[in-house]
């Protein structure tokens, strides 16, 4: 929205200067994008007077002119064919910055004459999009006169209208706010009505859903024609472009009092009644059967833009010809068949009030985004309905002249807002603003509002202010005209710093998780908590009271039920924009159900290993790779690692059966799920495999027991070269290698450091039914080399281990 400081003295009688109002402006709410000053941009500019012009001697279209300028007499060379002795126009001094060239001025020779200075165009001061020749000024104005005021340019102020306040996209609901905060006195905006002195000779018809009430009048004799400067120059400056008298009043008056209006040449209308109605769309014609001339199929509207709009059920129409010919749609545009032009002398006025949701769909469905459209689809004040009318007929009997007709009126605007009861006491209470009742009381009154006495007050919104419904609406108009600026200062009080952090032991095992994820070569995904219904039953979830009553899009109707479906999902977006290659983890709440102990913190990550196409088969990642990730991730965590057990087979219907598993301490005791992700699953994804992944449940990892702080020792290596020794043991196919492992590793705790599989073996010299598992222990000596007889111990006590988790020595 758009304005001028002249614009706003109409309505509002004030001294201030342009910054005083935008920091009034700012202070009561209203935010100010830009200004755009023109006496900044030209200020080097003045006006001069061509004193004497003669050819130029070395260039037949040049002239030399001298020229008294604010700087005394200058001679200037200048190209203009209407350059003349005792012309007055406007003067660039050397040095000037020319915003319609793109250049700064500098002193040099032009065909061999030096020119001290230029002589400017419109289009070169950007006054005018184009132009012939230098600028003809009236000779009244004195030489240095700044171009500014001989322009009559002036400050344009530019701000955002929020969605709830239309009454500010008119000047007049600007001053409003303004006087309230003391910038100055609101002028009588009251609009005196205007007689018809004949019945009105168009009847008008509404449907209700359509548009609720239609006021029109007709005006005759009028004489049509370009609009006087004053309008012409208000509306330039905002960027609007005159077009003739009539549609500039009816733009004034939109941009003025936010009261949008339309004129339809009379002598272009078929018939005398108009119908604003619901469109009528495309007829359903039975198979076989002609259509009448009456009935319309694919209903369509030449609009004043020049092009063609199909219509629909949900647009409201106005139509003449007994409601069959559509000339508009209301509140959005009218028709080119009607539009005014210079020969109109009958013109009837339209100004009625529209649903702003039907207008904003209208505008959606056609892509149009007019004026009125802009403020029908944001509320436009049904109290305006008839003095708008009133103040469009004045101003077309001013500038036209006419003779204008009754107001007809059809259908009624809805019903004025209904007050409410307010106690003063709540602005302090809600806002901590302290306000006294009169003054509380003034505000709302210059604001619009009608106060009652009472206790409480009896507060009433105007008609424009309908988006105020409640006693916390007037406490926020209060406090940002009172001034949010003198809200108290009061810091909250200080709170002593927990002992253990702040952090909860999930939090800070979420943000370690986090870094060694991103450590370990995985990238971080952030993912919707939602997916679809079909992908929840895939992972265990969709229950129906998971499904979203208001999802926020089709696809995303149901709380997930776990991380792995978003990150595959991502992972198969990737591939297919030519990235295969993904590591990504997400951290963040699995739903599996609507209570509140239903919600688990989960820590996922998926591996989708697809290496470049080469000779030397660079190794891939599979499902160690990802168990790795896993108990390495479980290490930096806490959990208890060594404790855990292996359990293949019993992982949940998304893994691949052969190749997943549990971590758990328990069969009730759950703590990870990994594997390869069910081809069958990947299959309905629409995404390419092998995918790994795995799941860790925060909650499932016991938190460490409170220890007393003790001074730790040094980390103190051994002296001593560790040693290796191999073990073959032959063990059921079933039997998970890790059990056997854990036992070997735990024979002595003290010598053997680390325990790892390095072989399996299935094939001649080994049972059927059974397997060869090979295991390197790593022996490291603490105080002394280790003898024969002590090594031989300790292997006795690594096979006795074994045997004891379901392992035989292999001879």
């Amino acid at each position: 929205m758009k304005f001028t400081l002249s614009w706003l003295k109409d309505h509002l009688e004030t001294t201030a200067t342009v910054p005083e109002i935008v920091a009034a402006m700012t202070m009561a709410g209203l935010e100010v994008e830009h200004v755009a000053d023109p006496a900044t941009k030209l200020k080097p500019f003045t006006v001069c007077k061509i004193v004497e012009a003669a050819r130029h001697p070395n260039a037949d279209r040049l002239q030399v002119c001298q020229v008294d300028t604010v700087d005394g007499r200058k001679e200037i060379v200048c190209g203009a064919p209407n350059a003349r002795a005792g012309l007055t126009t406007i003067y660039a001094p050397i040095g000037a910055y020319v915003p319609g060239l793109g250049v700064t001025l500098v002193e040099k020779p032009v065909r061999g004459v030096v020119s001290n200075g230029m002589l400017c165009s419109a289009a070169e001061l950007e006054y005018a999009t184009e132009s012939d020749g230098i600028m003809e000024l009236p000779d009244s104005l004195a030489v240095g006169t700044p171009a500014v005021d001989a322009l009559g340019l002036e400050a344009v102020i530019d701000f955002e209208v929020t969605p709830n306040r239309p009454d500010w996209l008119g000047v007049a609901g600007i001053a409003r706010d303004l006087a309230a905060a003391g910038v100055g006195t609101l002028k009588d905006l009251s609009i005196a009505p205007v007689a018809g002195t004949f019945p009105c000779p168009i009847t008008v018809k509404v449907d209700g859903e359509a548009c609720p009430v239609f006021a029109g009048r007709l005006i005759k004799g009028v004489k049509n024609g370009p609009s006087p400067k004053w309008l012409q120059d208000r509306l330039t400056a905002i960027g609007l472009r005159p077009i003739n008298a009539l549609v500039d009043v009816t733009n004034l008056i939109s941009y003025d009092r936010a009261r949008p209006l339309h004129v339809y040449d009379a002598a272009k209308l078929v018939g005398a009644t108009i119908e604003a109605r619901l469109g009528r769309g495309k007829a359903e014609v039975t198979p076989g059967d002609q259509p009448s001339p009456a009935e319309h199929h694919d209903e369509q509207l030449i609009a004043l833009d020049g092009k063609t709009y199909d219509i629909t059920p949900e647009m409201c129409v106005i139509a003449d010809a007994e409601g069959n010919r559509p000339i508009g749609l209301g509140g959005v545009m009218g028709g080119e068949s009607t539009g005014c032009s210079d020969e109109t002398v009958e013109v009837f006025v339209e100004s009625a009030w529209f649903e702003p949701i039907r207008i904003a769909q209208t505008g959606r469905a056609t892509g149009i985004n007019s004026d009125a459209q802009y403020r029908f689809a944001r509320t436009v004040d049904t109290g305006s309905v008839e003095p708008g009318l009133h103040l469009a007929t004045k101003l077309i009997l001013e500038l036209c002249g006419g003779e204008p007709s009754q107001i007809f009126v059809a259908g009624e605007a809805p019903a004025a807002p209904k007050g409410f009861a307010f106690d003063p006491v709540y602005v302090e209470q809600l806002s901590g603003l302290s306000v006294s009742a009169d003054r509380a009381r003034q505000i709302l009154v210059a604001l619009g509002f009608d106060v009652k006495d009472g206790s409480p007050w009896t507060v009433t919104p105007p008609t424009f202010r309908r988006d105020v419904e409640g006693k916390a609406d007037l406490v926020e108009e209060i406090a940002r005209i009172a001034g949010y600026g003198a809200l108290p200062s009061t810091p909250l009080p200080e709170v002593p710093r927990a002992v253990g952090g702040v952090l909860t032991a999930k939090q800070a095992r979420a943000r370690t998780a986090r870094r060694a994820l991103a450590a370990a070569g995985y990238a971080e995904a952030v993912t919707y908590s939602f997916t679809s219904r079909k992908t929840a039953e895939l992972f265990g979830g969709g229950q129906a009271e998971l499904v979203l009553a208001n999802p926020i899009a089709s696809e995303l109707d149901c709380m997930r039920p776990s991380l792995l479906p978003n990150l595959i999902e991502a992972a198969g977006r990737n591939a297919r924009q030519g990235f295969p290659d993904a590591a990504l983890f997400e951290i963040g709440p699995t739903f599996h159900g609507d209570k509140p102990a239903d919600q688990r913190t989960v820590v996922s990550a998926i591996l989708v290993p697809k290496a470049p196409r080469g000779w030397d088969k660079a190794a891939q990642g599979d499902v160690f790779t990802i168990k790795a990730d896993l108990l390495a991730l479980l290490e930096e965590l806490g959990a208890p690692v060594g404790s855990l057990q292996t359990a293949q087979g019993s992982a949940s219907s998304w893994w691949h059966p052969g190749r997943s598993a549990r971590l758990q301490l328990g069969p009730k005791a759950v703590m990870a799920e990994f594997g390869e992700i069910h081809p069958a699953v990947l299959k309905t994804l629409d995404v390419p495999g092998p995918v790994y992944g795995f799941e860790i449940t925060l909650e499932a990892i016991p938190e460490p027991k409170k220890k007393s702080v003790k001074t730790r020792p040094a980390f103190s290596p051994s002296a001593l070269m560790p040693l290796t020794r191999d073990f073959a043991f032959l063990v059921e196919k079933a039997k998970a290698a890790g059990d056997l492992v854990k036992a070997a590793a735990g024979a002595d705790k003290a010598l053997i450091t680390a325990a790892r599989v390095f072989d399996v073996y299935e094939g001649p010299g080994v049972p059927e039914g059974f397997k060869s598992v090979a295991i390197e222990i790593v022996v490291q000596p603490r105080d002394a080399t280790l003898t024969d007889a002590e090594i031989e111990a300790l292997s006795a006590k690594v096979v006795a281990a074994a045997e004891k988790a379901g392992g035989k020595l292999r001879s």
